[in-house]
C-alpha cells in the first residue's frame, strides 16, 4: 500500500532512532567548540582548537572542527595589513646575513632573532622591541618605549641576555635598520660574545619568524579592541607575550605545544 519495501522500512526504523543520538553528540562537540573559542579569546581557528579538544578527551579531525565553527559562525580574528618600521637608509656598518632563512636550530640560545614594531595609543605609538629564541619560538627578551631609538633595541637585549644567563655564541639576527646598526647596539653584542647578523636590504622574509610573531601579537590582542592609553597597553602586551604566549599558546611550528612546554622536553 506505502509501495515500501520490508527492508526499506526497517533500514528508516532503526536511522530514525539513531537520529537524536547523532544529533546530541554533535550540540555536545559545538557546545565544547565553542567553549574552547571563547577561552582563548576567539584567536584560535580549527587547527589549535583540534590540539585543544584532544587535551579535553574529546578527540575530533580538523574538518570537524572547522564544519562546526562554520555551523556555529565562529571565525578566528583576522589579521590586517602589515606596515613596516625599518629606517635601513644610513651610512652605517651591516653585519653578514648568517642565516639566509635558515630559522632551524638544534639547541636554545643557538640562534635569537629580533625585531621592532608600532602600536597605536590614545596616546601616540608605542614601540615594541623583541627577541626570539628560533630554537623554542620563546620570547627571551622584550622592551617598550615612546621612542625607536637605540636604547629601546638594547633594552630589549639586555633583557634576553639577563633571562637566559648571558649565553656567549649566540647568533642575534635583526634587520639592517639604523637602532640595530648603531654603535650602542653592536657595542652591547661584541661585549657579550654574541655573533650579529643582518637582514638583506628591504628583504622581510629574512626575518620572518619575528614577522610572524608581530602579526598573531596584533591580531589576537589588539586588532578590534578600542584603542588604549599606554599603561594598559603594556599590560595586554605583557599579559600576551608572559602569560599567554610564553606558557600556554599552542605553536604550529613547535607541534601544537607552547614554548615553555617545548624547551622543557628539549632541556629534559
Amino acid at each position: 500500500m506505502l509501495g515500501v519495501s520490508r527492508s526499506g522500512y526497517y533500514a528508516w526504523l532503526r536511522r530514525r532512532d539513531s537520529v537524536p543520538q547523532r544529533l546530541a553528540e554533535r550540540a555536545k562537540r559545538d557546545a565544547k567548540v565553542i567553549e574552547l573559542f571563547e577561552a582563548n579569546k576567539r584567536r584560535y581557528g580549527s587547527p589549535r582548537l583540534r590540539e585543544e579538544l584532544e587535551a579535553e578527551g574529546m578527540a575530533m579531525n580538523r574538518k570537524t572542527v572547522a564544519e562546526s565553527m562554520r555551523r556555529q559562525g565562529l571565525r578566528a580574528r583576522a589579521a590586517k595589513p602589515f606596515r613596516h618600521t625599518t629606517d635601513s637608509g644610513h651610512s652605517l656598518g651591516v653585519a653578514p646575513n648568517l642565516l639566509a632563512q635558515d630559522f632551524s636550530a638544534t639547541r636554545p640560545d643557538e640562534k635569537w632573532a629580533g625585531d621592532i614594531t608600532y602600536l597605536r595609543t590614545i596616546q601616540g605609538w608605542l614601540y615594541l622591541a623583541v627577541i626570539l629564541d628560533l630554537c623554542t619560538r620563546k620570547v627571551t627578551g622584550w622592551a617598550t618605549s615612546t621612542r625607536i631609538d637605540a636604547e629601546l633595541a638594547c633594552t630589549a637585549l639586555r633583557s634576553a641576555l639577563a633571562r637566559r644567563g648571558e649565553p656567549s655564541g649566540v647568533i642575534m639576527h635583526t634587520d639592517r635598520g639604523s637602532v640595530y646598526c648603531g654603535w650602542d647596539h653592536r657595542n652591547l653584542i661584541r661585549r657579550y660574545g654574541l655573533v650579529a647578523s643582518m637582514s638583506g636590504r628591504g628583504n622581510c622574509f629574512d626575518n620572518a619568524v619575528v614577522e610572524s610573531f608581530f602579526h598573531s601579537l596584533k591580531v589576537k590582542s589588539i586588532h578590534g579592541v578600542p584603542l588604549m592609553h599606554r599603561d594598559a597597553l603594556r599590560q595586554v602586551l605583557f599579559e600576551y607575550i608572559e602569560v599567554e604566549y610564553n606558557r600556554t599558546r599552542r605553536h604550529s611550528a613547535l607541534g601544537y605545544i607552547s614554548p615553555d612546554a617545548f624547551e622543557a622536553r628539549i632541556v629534559a
